[in-house]
């Protein structure tokens, strides 16, 4: 039986797609009230992840539950108890916001003297007043986005999974997005939430980053920003381009990214010396620079966790 302190407990979840293994001996625990981040690139399983939890495909081996519910096994009885939105607009788009409205209701079996004041509820939360009357497939994608999370939280669900909710809209909807969220967990909502963008994932309480399948991290961004095992280089150099050729010379270094006329760069924290090896690195090849340590970034650890290196930097 799951322990009441979380929403979701899973445990080796594995699937298996023939020759792929999309995700592999996952384990994981989802505190109740919270927003739990999965962070990873396309492909690294997140999607294939949140399918299994809401009961939408069956898991190769291991077990999860949710909300107190086995899976696999008795999946039907969390449909009352979940809320799901897809990446992808999944709604109807011949039909007006306020049809979509009352055919979710009517799918939810909210009851029928509860239906009108719930809609009304949510036309206003989520700003959808003016949209009522209007085809949702006309909609912007702003606009698309509150309707498909109104409709996702209409029968005021446990539980909400979000597979890459924002990836489809403009700045400004992102953060109104997330308001929203902040303020369904603070009413009690457990929310699992899917994203390849790093100023979402630091919003999460909790995170697991995910790489080809495996968990490669998990805690909150601040405890895996203090653990990337890392020396933050920060470089500013007239020319950046030569700059990175130089420092990438060093075996010593684990990585260099670009930031317009910046440069990251990682170099594992069993080298004590790390302004010395990249200043040793920009003279041996004259090319003018500064150099300082900076404090990791969720980026920093994004990079740290998933490149491929021979020696273990983690």
């Amino acid at each position: 039986m799951m322990s009441s302190e979380y929403a979701i407990e899973a445990r080796g979840l594995t699937k298996q797609f023939g020759d792929l293994r999309a995700v592999s001996d996952l384990d994981l625990k989802v505190p109740r009230g919270q927003i739990y981040g999965f962070l990873g690139p396309n492909g690294s399983g997140k999607s294939t992840t949140i399918r299994m939890l809401c009961g939408l495909l069956t898991p190769t081996e291991g077990t999860a539950d949710v909300l107190g519910t086995t899976i696999p096994g008795k999946a039907d009885l969390l449909k009352p108890k979940i809320g799901y939105m897809t990446q992808k607009f999944s709604l109807f788009g011949d039909m007006t916001v306020g049809e979509n409205l009352k055919f979710i209701a009517e799918i939810y079996s909210v009851p029928a003297h509860d239906r009108k004041k719930r809609i009304e509820e949510l036309l206003e939360k989520y700003d959808l007043i003016p949209q009522r009357g209007q085809l949702a497939g006309t909609m912007s994608g702003g606009q698309k986005q509150r309707l498909a999370l109104a409709c996702a939280v209409l029968h005021r669900p446990d539980l909400l999974l979000l597979d890459e909710p924002t990836s489809a809209v403009d700045p400004q909807s992102r953060r109104d997005f997330w308001a929203n969220l902040f303020r369904l967990a603070e009413r009690g909502t457990t929310i699992l939430v899917s994203t390849h963008y790093m100023d979402e994932a630091e919003r999460c309480h909790r995170l697991a980053i995910l790489d080809h399948g495996v968990k490669v991290a998990d805690g909150t961004p601040q405890e895996l920003q203090l653990a990337t095992g890392m020396h933050i280089v920060e470089v500013t150099a007239d020319n950046p381009y030569a700059a990175q050729a130089a420092i990438d010379e060093q075996p010593e270094i684990a990585s260099v990214t670009q930031l317009g006329v910046r440069l990251r760069v990682l170099i594992p924290e069993r080298h004590s010396n790390p302004i010395e090896i990249v200043e040793r690195a920009l003279a041996r090849r004259s090319v003018s620079g500064n150099a300082q340590l900076a404090a990791p970034t969720l980026e920093d650890v994004f990079v740290a966790v998933t490149m491929k290196i021979e020696e273990d930097g983690r």
